[in-house]
Order: C-alpha cells, then sequence, then structure tokens
C-alpha cells in the first residue's frame, strides 16, 4: 500500500535526547561483543546499536523491554524516484508482490508451476508491447486463462497465514518516494521463525498471482482519484518539483503504466535495489542484540552485495514568482501554500526549519494558533513540514469559514509570514517549543514503533551515518536564536511557493482504470508448503500471559464524593490526569460545544492567548471531549508542572468569561464544518451506517439543529461549563506522585461540592431489527462505490466473547481471512473488504454484524454477490482456523496492558458488567472451541439472514434497478443522514 502518512520531520525529534549542549556529548562509539562489532551513539536514549554484516546489510536495534514484543522494519533505499521513466508505480507493484512468496513457499508444486509463470511473464511482455487494442483483449484473455491454471499451483496469503501463526500483527507494507518498507510486530519469542521466513522472503521472489494484485492496484488507484487531499499532494508536488521525482513520478503510478505492467521490469528493479548494502533491518523492543544479530547473520548471510546507482537529481531552478493551481472534487474547499527547502541531510536548516514552522504553528502558541485559530479568523490552519532527502516541503494550509473565500484564508496565512520574517514573536516562544519536544521524546520513547520508524527514517535518508545529528537534535533546537529564526525566514519564504486550491466540482480530468476480465482463480485455503511446515517446527520458548487484577493493580480512594482511581508511572516524570463525568452529549446536546468554546474563553485574569501560552510554556496540556453518554477532562505533561497545570485549568474552568463575539466566530464556524461534513464522504456513511443500525433518530443525526444552535447563548454555556464540577466525576491519575501526596494537591486546586448533582437523564438508541433487505442509497461524485452490510443481533452475553473472537479472526478480520481471500485474493474485486462481528461496550447492548467492499462500479454487483454468498455459507478451511485460534493465544500471551490503560480497562470492563480481566476467560475457552461452534455461529446470525445495504455512489454509475436486486431501495438525504 502507499504509506498512510508522510514521515515530517518532527517526528524524528520524539525520540531524540536533550540531555547537555553541544555536538561533543553525542559521539559515535565502537564496540565488539560476541565477535559482532556495532556501533552507537552516546547518550542516545534509544541505545540504538548500528551493525553493518559483511555483505552490507544494516541492522539497527534498539532494546525496550517494556512488553514481549517486537517491532520489525525491512526498508529498501528505493521508491518511486527509482521508477523506471516508462514504468511508474513499479516500485509499488512489487511491494505488493512481496507478499506472494518464493519457490519455497506460497506454491503447492513449484517445478509444475513455474512453466505457467514464466509463460505469464512473456505474456505480459507482449501485452506491454502491442497497442492495437482488440490484440491486447486476446492477449489479455490468454494471459487471464493461464493465470487461472497457474492459480491450482498457488497458495494465496500463505506469508500472511505464516506470519499470523507466529503471532505477527500489523502485517504491512508502504512505498513512498524514497522508500519501500515491509512491517511486522511480532512476539519477541518468535524471532527466529520471522527470520526464517524473512530470509527466505527476500531469497527469490516468485510474482504469482499477479493479474489479480495488479487488479488490486488499479483499485488502490481509483481509490486515490475518489480522494481530494491525495490530489491535491500530487497537484503540490508536481508543481514544486518540475524535474525531480518527487513531483514527476507519482508513487502508485500513471493509469498508462498500470495498463502497462512489465514483469521483466519488475524483476530487473528487484535485482538492482533489493540488495543488502541498500537494505536496513530494524528492531524495536524486548530482545538480546548479541542473540539477535547472530541469527539475522544467519539468517541473511547468502544475500550478495552489487553496486546500487542512487536517484542523483539536477538540482531545481528557483521558483521565482507564485505558481497557482487548482484541484476539484466534492470534498471541502481549503488551500495550501507550499515552499520548496533545503533538504533533510542539510542538518542546520532542517532544525532551523523545525523551530520556524513550530513558531508559526504549534498546537497552542504559534502565531497560527494565536492569531487565526484561536481569534476564528478562519475555519482551521496550521503549517509542517514534510522532510524529504534531497529538498524538504515547508507547507502552510488552511480552510475557509462561511462566506469566506479561499483568497482571503491565502492573506491570511501570508500575513503570518510576514510577521515571523519582521520577527513579531516572543524569543521565549523558542525555550518553551524545545520543553514541548522534550515531553514529546519522553512519550515517544515509550513506543516501539515510533523507535523503529525514527530508525528507518535515518536509514532511508542518510543511511544512518547522520544519527548523531539525529539524536542531537533537540540541543541544536535549544541554541536558536530569533535572530536566526528571522534570517532563515527572509532567506527562503519570499514569493517563491506554489499555491494549490482545493474548490468544490467536478473532477473532469479523471480518468478511472477500467476493469478488465478476470476469472476467479483458486487459492488453495488448506494447502501447506513444507516450508510453512518446517517453519512451524522452529521452537519457541513459551510466554506466559498477564492478567490485570483490578483490585491490586489500581489503587482507589476517595476525595471528597469523587473517586479516585491511581496506577503510578514508575517510568518517567510524566503524568496524565482525567476527570471523567458520568453524562455526555445523550444527557445535554450542548456540552459538545461548550467543550469547543472553552478553548476560546478567558477569565478576569488573563485571556484566552495568554491561557495557551501558559500551557504551552510549562509542557502541559488540556482537552476537553462529550461523547455520547461522557464527558472527560485531560491534563498532561510533565509532573513538575503538575501543580500549576491543574491550577490553570481549575481557574479556566470555574471562572471563565462569556464572550458573546467568540461565540458568535464559534457558531459561523461549526456551521462551516457542518457543512464541510456533508461533503466527505467518510462522513457521510459513518451517517450512513447509524441509520441502518438505529433508524430515522440515532447517535449519529442526534445534533443541535440550525435553529437550536442559533439560540445557545454565551451565557448557558459558561454555566454549563461553571457548574460541570458539581456533577458526578472520577478522577484518574497515572503519573509519578505518590497517591498519598497527591491527594492533598487535588484538594487543594479541585473544588468539590459535598454531594454531586445528578446528571440528566440521556437520551435512549435502540438498534433497529432488519426484517427484510434494504439498500440505504446516498449520491456522491466518486469514481468508485462504497458498500456496508449491517444487521443488528443479540444482547451483550460475555460467554460469546472467544467465539465471536475467533470467528472475527477466521472469517473476515484480517488479510489471511476467508472474506479478504474470496473477495480479493481469488476473484480480484476490491483493494479493501472485511467483515466483522461488532461487540457492543455496554452490557444491555446489541452485537451488530458489519462487512465491507470498496469496489468499481462496474464490479460492483459482482462484489455485493460476492459478500452474499459468504455471509451465507462459510467455507471450511482448518488451516484458517487453526492459525485464527494460534493468533489470538500468542496475542494475549504477549499483550500488556499498563499505564493509565490499566484503568480504562477497569472502566471498560465495568461498562459491561464485568469485574475481572476478559482475557483470561477467552485464553482458556478459545481452546475448546472448535470449526463446527463457529460454523453454528456464523449459521445462527448471518446465514440467509436480513441487512441494510448502506451503498454509497454517483448515481452516474450505479442504476436504482441493479440494487432494487438487493432489496427496497430509500434514497437518503444529507438532511436525514446529518439531522441539520
Amino acid at each position: 500500500m502507499l504509506k498512510r502518512s508522510l514521515v515530517v520531520l518532527l517526528c524524528l525529534i520524539l525520540c531524540m535526547s536533550f540531555e547537555g549542549y553541544g555536538q561533543k556529548q553525542y559521539q559515535w562509539k565502537e564496540k565488539t561483543e560476541d565477535g559482532y562489532t556495532y556501533k552507537y551513539v552516546t547518550n542516545d536514549p534509544m541505545g540504538a546499536r548500528f551493525y553493518q554484516l559483511k555483505n552490507g546489510l544494516t541492522v539497527v536495534l534498539s532494546v525496550n523491554k517494556k512488553e514481549p514484543r517486537i517491532q520489525t522494519l525491512i526498508g529498501v533505499r528505493a521508491g518511486s524516484n527509482s521508477d523506471p521513466a516508462d514504468h511508474t508505480g513499479l516500485a509499488h507493484y512489487l511491494e505488493h508482490l512481496l507478499f506472494k512468496g518464493t519457490d519455497k513457499f506460497g506454491s503447492l508444486d513449484w517445478n509444475k508451476e513455474r512453466a505457467y509463470i514464466d509463460r505469464i511473464d512473456s505474456l505480459y511482455t507482449v501485452y506491454n508491447q502491442t497497442t492495437d487494442a482488440n490484440r491486447r483483449k486476446v492477449i489479455y484473455h490468454i494471459i487471464d486463462s493461464v493465470s487461472g491454471v497457474a492459480a491450482k499451483q498457488a497458495i494465496a496469503n500463505e506469508y500472511d497465514n505464516m506470519m499470523a501463526s507466529l503471532g505477527a500483527q500489523g502485517t504491512n507494507a508502504h512505498t513512498s518516494v524514497e522508500e519501500t518498507v515491509y512491517e511486522e510486530n511480532i512476539p519477541s519469542n518468535a524471532l527466529d521463525r520471522f527470520l526464517a521466513v524473512q530470509a527466505e522472503r527476500f531469497r527469490y521472489p516468485v510474482f504469482r498471482l499477479f493479474h489479480t494484485e495488479l487488479e488490486a492496484v488499479y483499485e488502490e488507484k481509483n481509490r486515490g482519484l475518489d480522494n481530494d487531499g491525495r490530489k491535491m499532494y500530487e497537484t503540490l508536488l508536481n508543481t514544486l518539483f518540475p524535474t525531480h521525482n518527487y513531483g514527476q513520478q507519482s508513487t502508485i503510478g500513471t493509469i498508462d503504466h498500470l495498463k502497462n505492467p512489465s514483469l521483466k521490469a519488475i524483476r530487473d528493479f528487484y535485482n538492482q535495489y533489493y540488495v543488502p548494502n541498500n537494505m536496513a533491518l530494524i528492531m524495536a523492543g524486548d530482545f538480546n542484540p548479541s542473540y539477535v544479530i547472530k541469527k539475522v547473520d544467519a539468517a541473511f548471510a547468502y544475500m550478495k552485495p552489487a553496486p546500487v546507482k542512487e536517484y542523483a537529481p539536477a538540482p531545481e531552478k528557483p521558483i521565482k514568482a507564485p505558481i497557482v493551481k487548482e484541484v476539484f472534487g466534492p470534498d471541502a474547499e481549503s488551500v495550501n501554500v507550499a515552499f520548496r527547502m533545503p533538504g533533510a541531510l542539510d542538518t542546520r536548516s532542517s532544525v532551523l526549519l523545525t523551530v520556524m514552522s513550530m513558531v508559526l504553528s504549534n498546537g497552542k502558541a504559534g502565531l497560527i494558533d494565536l492569531n487565526l485559530n484561536k481569534q476564528q479568523k478562519i475555519l482551521g490552519a496550521s503549517a509542517g513540514v514534510w522532510g524529504f532527502k534531497d529538498y524538504s516541503v515547508f507547507l502552510l494550509g488552511g480552510k475557509a469559514k462561511q462566506d469566506q473565500s479561499l483568497e482571503d484564508v491565502k492573506k491570511l496565512l501570508l500575513e503570518q509570514l510576514d510577521l515571523l520574517k519582521k520577527g513579531s514573536f516572543d524569543e521565549s516562544l523558542v525555550k518553551a517549543i524545545v520543553n514541548n519536544a522534550k515531553l514529546s521524546e519522553l512519550q515517544g520513547l515509550e513506543d516501539n514503533g515510533s523507535r523503529a520508524e525514527s530508525l528507518m527514517d535515518a536509514y532511508i535518508k542518510h543511511k544512518g551515518l547522520q544519527w548523531t545529528s539525529d539524536v542531537a537534535y533537540l540541543d541544536e533546537m535549544s541554541k536558536v536564536t530569533k535572530k536566526q529564526i528571522i534570517d532563515f525566514a527572509n532567506q527562503y519564504l519570499g514569493e517563491n511557493y506554489v499555491l494549490v486550491y482545493k474548490r468544490k466540482g467536478e473532477d473532469k480530468s479523471i480518468t478511472k482504470v477500467d476493469k478488465p476480465a478476470i476469472t476467479p482463480v483458486e487459492v488453495n485455503r488448506d494447502a501447506r508448503s513444507p516450508f510453512l511446515e518446517s517453519m512451524a517446527k522452529i521452537p519457541v520458548t513459551p510466554v506466559e500471559p498477564q492478567w490485570l487484577d483490578y483490585k491490586k493493580d489500581i489503587q482507589q480512594s476517595k476525595i471528597g464524593p469523587a473517586d479516585v482511581l491511581y496506577v503510578q508511572n514508575k517510568e518517567n516524570g510524566l503524568f496524565r490526569a482525567y476527570y471523567r463525568f458520568e453524562m455526555g452529549s445523550w444527557s445535554d446536546k450542548r456540552l459538545g460545544i461548550a467543550a469547543q468554546y472553552l478553548q476560546f474563553l478567558g477569565t478576569d485574569k488573563a485571556s484566552a492567548e495568554q491561557i495557551s501560552k501558559a500551557f504551552y510554556n510549562i509542557a502541559c496540556n488540556f482537552s476537553v471531549s462529550a461523547s455520547s453518554e461522557e464527558t472527560t477532562i485531560a491534563i498532561s505533561g510533565l509532573q513538575e508542572n503538575f501543580g500549576e497545570a491543574v491550577r490553570l485549568f481549575e481557574s479556566l474552568i470555574t471562572t471563565c468569561k462569556a464572550d458573546d463575539a467568540a461565540l458568535a466566530a464559534l457558531k459561523d464556524r461549526l456551521r462551516k464544518s457542518r457543512a464541510d461534513n456533508k461533503l466527505n464522504k467518510s462522513s457521510i456513511m459513518r451517517g450512513m451506517m447509524q441509520y441502518a443500525m438505529y433508524g430515522e433518530k440515532n447517535p449519529f443525526n442526534f445534533q443541535l439543529s440550525d435553529q437550536e444552535l442559533t439560540a445557545v447563548t454565551a451565557k448557558e454555556l459558561t454555566d454549563l461549563l461553571h457548574g460541570l464540577m458539581r456533577h458526578k466525576h472520577s478522577i484518574l491519575y497515572y503519573g509519578p506522585e505518590p497517591l498519598a501526596t497527591l491527594t492533598p494537591l487535588f484538594q487543594k486546586a479541585h473544588a468539590l461540592p459535598t454531594t454531586f448533582l445528578e446528571a440528566p437523564a440521556p437520551v435512549k438508541f435502540t438498534k433497529v431489527d432488519q426484517t427484510a433487505n434494504t439498500v440505504l442509497f446516498t449520491d456522491y461524485d466518486m469514481v468508485q462505490v462504497e458498500v456496508n452490510w449491517v444487521r443488528n443481533t443479540t444482547t451483550y452475553d460475555p460467554a460469546n466473547t472467544a467465539r465471536i473472537m475467533l470467528f472475527n479472526s477466521y472469517f473476515g478480520g484480517g488479510m489471511g481471512t476467508i472474506v479478504f481471500q474470496t473477495i480479493r485474493e481469488s476473484k480480484a474485486l476490491a483493494y479493501s473488504t472485511y467483515a466483522t462481528y461488532a461487540s457492543p461496550d455496554k452490557k444491555d447492548g446489541r452485537y451488530t454484524a458489519i462487512a465491507y467492499v470498496g469496489s468499481q462500479a462496474d464490479k460492483i454487483g459482482e462484489a455485493v454477490t460476492s459478500m452474499n454468498e459468504l455471509l451465507d455459507d462459510m467455507p471450511h478451511t482448518d488451516k484458517i482456523f487453526t492459525t485464527a485460534r494460534d493468533g489470538i493465544k500468542q496475542d494475549i500471551e504477549t499483550e500488556r496492558i499498563n499505564q493509565d490503560g490499566i484503568i480504562f480497562s477497569y472502566l471498560a470492563a465495568r461498562k459491561l458488567g464485568l469485574d475481572i480481566d476478559y482475557r483470561k476467560e477467552v485464553y482458556r475457552a478459545v481452546d475448546a472451541l472448535t470449526y463446527d461452534d463457529i460454523a453454528k455461529f456464523h449459521d445462527d446470525n448471518l446465514r440467509h439472514k436480513s441487512y441494510t445495504y448502506c451503498v454509497l455512489a454517483s448515481s452516474k454509475n450505479v442504476k436504482e434497478d441493479d440494487l432494487k436486486k438487493f432489496g427496497a431501495v430509500k434514497k437518503l438525504t444529507l438532511p436525514e443522514i446529518f439531522g441539520y
């Protein structure tokens, strides 16, 4: 898949050291242990070891014993930048194919399969060189026929099943401009099995099941055509980089190139770039590094180094005047202003760029935060950095309020740049930026994913050679002066920008990738290769699960009438405190707007801007959020500033002053946000599903009407906020302060009544019964069609939890499941598809069966029929069943619920009427379950049942008569969906 989000430079800060000052604190050192020499940087908080094996493979290891799992990343320094100009999208193709196996796994009989694979390879070469449309159809028909025969010898998804069998989570990969990275999170005791699979995976990949996987890439391309944000991103890069491949080679590829794939070109790419001296294996987690490096060396020693020609573009010519582009689509309007900046290898510029960006936008006290967002001059704005190797991109983005033009938004954004260039900010802001980066660093060190991603980012950009600079990043930030920021801004931020307007309207440039004629192929669900059998015999050391004992793991006490739930942080100096109220928007629809209103209010002693600055200066945060049945106030930060943070917040919420102008601006912004929601297909589909679950009156459209929103006054909202603490709530705390000394701190800062007020009774919503097949249809300008199936079933029963988890793992909850294998791997009908039996979060709630297919419009009939066949008749495969059951046990064995997660686990269990860790019963019960148990569960709850189909599509592509084949059609209007 394409990378979900670009790794911005700030991500690197999360794991950098802040101890000491000066580059001399961070030096490369070398050490030999058990026959292997590694390098490390002094004072690196991750303690990363950098090894280079004899064949050039880079191995980077960071030990973190927090849980018995390891985040692994295998990275290749080649992405779309390295694609041949006549085969864009090739690196991304190859990423998909690395999940298809080798001559050792993924095949029933390679000797039989090989001839067909070679024939398909040759046919694609001819197909690629043929221009006559009719001749191409004939060739593709032959490809489809030969592929069907070849598939009889293939074992689809064997890689996914192997990884699931060893307890892996997050099996995935991404391709970006400079990298292709393969991702797995594995149990620590599965390390040997993992290395055996990965070493084999990269030895000799076989590009089997190619034409069905190619169709999945077509679907991914079409999904991108429906994504206005993606179109803005590609337009921006294309304009910023008129010669560099950042802008000239789309990661997913052009439509012409997608239609003309070359297996030979893909193999050539693999041979050129997938060599050990161009690859890295990153691991962060619970392991012995001396043991790991020996195992890695033994597993990957077969790889042979080869010269790698790195992409070396000519410098881009300077942009001398603004370049304006427009993108059209159905989603909300916005504007981006982007500058081409020095690349990440220019460390000094990167530091200045990071600090400059945060002076503008840090979420609280930047120029954009205070002057635009806090004063509500626009709907929303931000600034950020995309840190590529050769160049970086500095980006400003904004959305317009009601009756505000995008040109006005652009003007306001550029005015903030003028203020920056004039130095209209306090130099103390730089110190606050570093303090908040210190907070982020402590948070980032807790997570293996953050560690591994930072290390991989370093490898992709500079092979880890500048890790000293990366570790010293915070120190370098702390040295930045106001004058340096001003000079840097004036040097780089002039009339040299690209301006991209995202306007609402029909995109007439869209050309979708058409559906080729594909015959469903065999997937051989029960087959197992000899390699899988041998891998399964590699011994593992058992890991004992750890259960929560809520009575022991949580200390409970009282402060006045409030319950206190306490877990001590023994790892670092961070705290997280919460006030949790047993009422939400179902009790009072105004709570949501009151929570938003608070951030724009001041007190008699401080303005809203001053309060934001005060929190940012002490590296602390607060938020107020109202869900349907609960309201939560969260305060977090460094424990050394706990008292000040709580005092600041308590003063704000109890003495905030009504501000009519702020409320009027908030209402205008809310009206625009509500209008924008009606343009967003994800929001529309969420509303349709709630309509399917609950009927005409449902939680999604339980909103303030336009009239109610207009009628809300500033006084009633501040009265609501002032009185909030008088309602029943619990105090939750995770931090280093002992409970005995914490209690007086809360007693001093948190005023409580003698008795709590009763919360208003919440509105009750009841899930409806699906008594007949019904189609809910909403028209939306899009290339694809998205369909969700909804069926409400029985009331929550904890005795069913193990059975439901096993059913989901077997049937439709992942890439190795029945649904994914059938609809995507065999029939190539969708890029994304799943089916799950969703559990309620309350003991009196009902389960809901949900299924999903996102498909091309011309394939929707086949896709719906295919899902319905699975809902009626679930195929039986012992292999997937065993893998699903083993995976559940391995997940539980290596899961560690800790920190404030312990408290929230307890609260979630209490809502379900439980007082124990439910995982203990699941772990015991799942062993006794058989396939017949989940087959009966499927038949009782899904087979030949009625469903509500939620269909979001363009009426130009989907005909009502076709929808009527699935059930009675009801066309939903946006007011019906949203409630306003």
